[in-house]
């Protein structure tokens, strides 16, 4: 479906792109990982049509630069920083269902699922938004239209564990039906999502693999912690993930979303010498594994 062939950027003789050639097919859930500079922005950007490149760049065969209008139509697309709109969010969903022809009720629909009041923030700037707010709303204009084609740059950053979790549940909606191209920093940031990785790094490809593709990515688990000792430190970080706390700070409760699965158990290896123990239940029928410290 998408091509890159010998793809090369320079800019002011900095060899930003190096003979990129890769081919994304129908199913590919794709984790493009690097540093800063790897080249991974800029690789986006070309197949969304915004840079003169030399190589070829095609989805389904059309050269985004040349046929920018028919491909960007099938593209949802998720910035990792949001851009500094100043129109009302109510007219921005209303311009972006126009230019690709799609309902705006549908990507309302995902905002709300996502759990903002669409109501109250129709009105409101779009720069005025907070980064959830933006980040919703965003998902909302890509996953709520007709795309076969999903890039989405950290696009779960600043979700709370609710709506990551409801986000998780709409992109295996559509797994084995779209390409799906997520870039990251880290890689357990987005493990779970994908069954394919690239790494880049100077401009290059340094890695393509295949990847288990086992996890199911809208389940959740029961965790229960532990601890030797309250520490407040460690109660601000497992507050963000939703937990909750009894037998004052000493014990923990909550659940993690399956592609959070890593993300969590490296944060907990922050804590290592706090936690007594950790049991994970995964569904009604699975096993419950327990860790207990000495």
């Amino acid at each position: 479906m998408i091509r890159f062939t010998n793809v090369a950027k320079t800019f002011r003789k900095n060899r930003v792109l190096d003979e990129v050639t890769l081919t994304l097919e129908q199913g590919d859930r794709v984790a493009l990982v690097g540093s800063n500079g790897a080249g991974k922005t800029t690789l986006i950007r070309c197949l969304l049509g915004e840079y003169i490149h030399d190589g070829e760049v095609t989805v389904d065969g059309l050269a985004p630069r040349l046929h920018r209008g028919e491909v960007l139509k099938r593209i949802g697309f998720v910035p990792q920083i949001p851009p500094p709109l100043k129109m009302p969010v109510g007219e921005l969903i209303g311009f972006a269902a126009s230019v690709c022809g799609s309902d705006p009720a549908r990507m309302v629909a995902v905002i709300e699922q996502l759990g903002l009041d669409f109501d109250r923030i129709r009105r409101l700037p779009f720069v005025k938004l907070s980064g959830g707010m933006k980040q919703k709303t965003l998902i909302g204009v890509a996953l709520g239209r007709d795309s076969d084609i999903l890039i989405m740059d950290e696009p779960a950053a600043n979700l709370d564990p609710a709506a990551r979790h409801i986000f998780f549940n709409l992109l295996a909606e559509r797994v084995g039906g779209s390409v799906m191209l997520i870039t990251s920093h880290r890689l357990d940031e987005v493990a779970a999502l994908v069954n394919r990785v690239i790494e880049m790094d100077m401009g290059r490809v340094v890695l393509d693999d295949r990847v288990s593709d086992s996890v199911d990515i809208t389940s959740r688990m029961d965790c229960y912690l532990t601890l030797v000792r309250p520490d407040p430190a460690f109660a601000r970080t497992i507050g963000d993930w939703g937990f909750g706390s009894a037998m004052g700070g000493l014990r923990w409760s909550g659940q993690v979303n399956g592609p959070d699965r890593l993300r969590f158990m490296c944060m907990l290896s922050r804590y290592t010498g706090l936690i007594a123990g950790l049991e994970m239940t995964e569904g009604k029928e699975a096993p419950r594994c327990a860790i207990v410290g000495t």
